[in-house]
């Protein structure tokens, strides 16, 4: 996830080199930035708060790896144990990595995209920031081991790498799906009446699950992990430009700090104002 985070920078200085529109068309969508820069900013300070709780973590021990049961694991998942395949891993990170640029592409390839492409890169912050904050958050508090733990074919060193933890939930998958249902959602919204509509979101479905069968087929993460991962994905790339839309703008996401009993806290908060 490294990498997607160097991207994301990337995306972040793009979108502040482009934020003047030079508007030709009527976006369905509107920026308040009384709520959308105190939104990215804590979504931002979220996954820095998971990041350092994965670097917190440690890995098995080599006597824990060989106690490990299969037996243990959730039913739906145990037939995944035990998957190991290095070339799906390199091969998985072909559509992870391309699919951050598919907004950006369908940004400076369609007019009507392109006039409001300040707006629109905002947006995509928004919404990689959001992926990764619950991304982060999760594999730093959550231990799962991932399946090739399970398998006699990987290294001992991976199995007892702090990244073995990190199986719930996957990654590679939620990126990318945020990202490619990020690119359906916009193109739906700029285009109602396209014929291209059916394709495009077929298109957007098909890469994330591709990506997720290739995560599973490499041992990194289980089909529950993929199911989340590419929930949480596909979620944040619609909801986000959803919640900007013009009729939309009495909608909500915020992120939230706070102490409870003594207890910090940071999540996200929905919220509809009447």
């Amino acid at each position: 996830m490294t990498r997607f985070f160097i991207l994301l920078f990337t995306i972040i200085t793009f979108s502040s080199y482009s934020q003047t529109n030079f508007s030709t068309s009527e976006s369905p969508y509107e920026l308040n930035w009384g709520v959308d820069g105190p939104y990215l900013g804590g979504s931002l300070a979220l996954t820095g708060v998971g990041f350092y709780l994965i670097q917190e973590k440690e890995g098995l021990t080599e006597e824990e790896v060989n106690n490990l049961d299969k037996d243990d694991i959730w039913a739906i998942d145990r037939w995944s144990a035990g998957n190991y395949s290095a070339s799906a891993d390199d091969l998985s990170y072909y559509p992870f990595l391309g699919s951050f640029a598919v907004p950006v592409v369908m940004m400076l390839a369609d007019n009507d995209q392109r006039s409001h492409i300040g707006q629109i890169s905002v947006m995509y912050i928004e919404t990689m920031a959001t992926t990764g904050a619950l991304y982060t958050l999760s594999v730093g508090l959550i231990d799962r081991y991932r399946p090739m733990v399970y398998s006699d074919d990987a290294p001992m060193h991976e199995k007892t790498s702090p990244s073995s933890t990190r199986s719930f939930f996957a990654g590679h998958t939620a990126a990318t799906a945020a990202a490619t249902f990020f690119a359906a959602k916009v193109f739906n919204d700029f285009h109602p009446d396209s014929w291209a509509r059916p394709y495009v979101w077929t298109a957007a479905a098909l890469v994330p699950a591709w990506v997720g069968y290739l995560r599973h087929d490499a041992g990194k993460h289980f089909l529950t992990d993929n199911i989340v991962g590419y929930s949480v994905g596909a979620l944040s790339g619609i909801l986000i430009p959803e919640l900007h839309k013009k009729e939309n703008a009495n909608l909500s996401l915020t992120p939230t700090f706070g102490n409870h009993f003594g207890n910090q806290y940071q999540g996200l908060s929905f919220r509809y104002t009447f």
